[in-house]
């Protein structure tokens, strides 16, 4: 296999494989958390079981990677990344034993969703270190073997991690003390990751010169102007711009159906009063998604480069349209496994096909800020499902009305789309490394 032969080209790197035993630690423990957190919000007797409970529930999950994302570089150019990796899991192991002493104490109220969301905050963080230091520990044809393998094998760590939570938290008992347990056990796996950083010394991982000397501030706001200027580069080249939109559109109603299916799987599917039960069946409404995606990883490669990416996103609206028209008829476990493979094929085909177009059409003087654009759009547009969600969808989950008006949505941005223009604007662009 090609992940087992690059791995073999990266192994005899001795700080790569320490930075690498880092990552898989550190987003192991991220999917740990991530999956106590799902469980604690969401299939707790007490937590969760109407939309705005849901919807507010995600609104953390997902703020710190809307709003942290594009700002990390700044300081991460002016702290030592390794430093910033042992402590950013020390931070981590403290914020995550207080939300299982809260967790405890009073359950869930407002300090355990500041204080999740502080944490993810600093999740956010640590990866955006773990991806600055990998040109410190791997250089020249090798580093992009890298860049390729270690975020799809972190992804792995984190799945592996969640899984391990989603055992325990099958194997613990119910209530406040089993979600505070699952919680120290990811608190537990942190630690580790901070004890292998110590295994590199304090200014391996650069940067070479930090710019302590200089006004944070100032950066920040030259950060700014320059998303600002990426922003217009990208409406003016028109396809990029086009593609980002779509994807934002596509993500916004991907992410209200995917709120109504945990309602849908705890109140409507399963016995209310069993949050259990309601866990094993949204699980398996993971598992189709998931098997949805991993269709899409194969047939996109397939086909996009026949008909065009162009016309594979409006191939995949289609797709989604018809997903939502069945769910405004009827609903079922059956059903609701169809659509959601449905549904996962198509949104994940259409963000391969997104990708393809934003890194062909954007110069490589805009394409790190496009991508910066593209974060925040992407996990936004979840944030303001979410929103949508509270005040449109009924404690069940199930809304034909809803459904009905995202199928609408899904038609109107294939028609848009198809008659968008293929062909990017001619936009002059500075030189790289020429400020814009």
């Amino acid at each position: 296999m090609q992940v087992i032969s690059d791995l073999r080209a990266l192994w005899p790197l001795t700080g790569f494989r320490r930075l690498f035993a880092v990552r898989l630690v550190s987003q192991a423990s991220d999917g740990m958390f991530q999956v106590g957190l799902a469980t604690l919000f969401f299939f707790s007797p007490e937590n969760a079981s109407t939309a705005t409970g849901v919807a507010a529930a995600f609104a953390v999950l997902l703020l710190p990677f809307t709003l942290v994302g594009p700002w990390a570089g700044v300081l991460l150019d002016r702290w030592r990344r390794r430093q910033v990796l042992l402590y950013g899991n020390l931070v981590r192991v403290a914020l995550t034993l207080v939300i299982a002493v809260v967790m405890l104490t009073s359950g869930v109220g407002p300090a355990v969703y500041v204080l999740a969301l502080v944490t993810l905050s600093v999740n956010r963080f640590l990866l955006a270190a773990l991806s600055a230091s990998l040109p410190k520990v791997v250089d020249g044809p090798l580093l992009l073997t890298a860049n390729s393998l270690t975020p799809t094998l972190g992804a792995a760590a984190a799945g592996l991690g969640g899984a391990l939570g989603f055992l325990l938290g099958t194997l613990l008992p119910t209530g406040r003390a089993g979600d505070a347990l699952s919680l120290v056990a990811a608190a537990g796996v942190m630690a580790c990751a901070s004890a292998l950083t110590t295994r590199l010394t304090p200014d391996q991982l650069g940067p070479d010169e930090r710019a302590a000397g200089t006004d944070v501030r100032a950066a920040l706001g030259e950060l700014a102007r320059g998303l600002v200027a990426g922003a217009r580069y990208l409406v003016a080249r028109r396809t990029p711009a086009h593609a980002l939109g779509i994807m934002a559109l596509h993500r916004f109603c991907y992410g209200a159906v995917f709120i109504s299916s945990i309602l849908i799987s705890r109140n409507l599917l399963s016995d209310p009063a069993d949050p259990a039960a309601g866990l094993a069946t949204f699980g398996t409404v993971l598992v189709a998604s998931a098997a949805g995606f991993a269709l899409a990883v194969v047939l996109t490669p397939v086909l996009s480069p026949r008909v065009g990416p162009h016309v594979w996103v409006v191939l995949c609206l289609g797709l989604a349209v018809v997903s939502q028209v069945v769910l405004a008829v009827t609903v079922s476990l059956p059903v609701v496994l169809g659509t959601g493979a449905a549904l996962g094929l198509a949104a994940q085909g259409a963000k391969i096909a997104v990708d393809t177009i934003v890194q062909r059409d954007t110069v490589d003087a805009y394409r790190g800020r496009a991508f910066s654009l593209y974060d925040v759009m992407y996990n936004a547009a979840f944030v303001g499902a979410a929103a949508l969600a509270a005040v449109a969808l009924p404690d069940t989950g199930w809304s034909p009305a809803l459904f009905a008006a995202l199928a609408a949505v899904y038609l109107a941005g294939a028609v848009a789309f198809a008659r968008a223009p293929r062909t990017p604007a001619p936009v002059d662009a500075p030189p790289l490394g020429a400020p814009a």
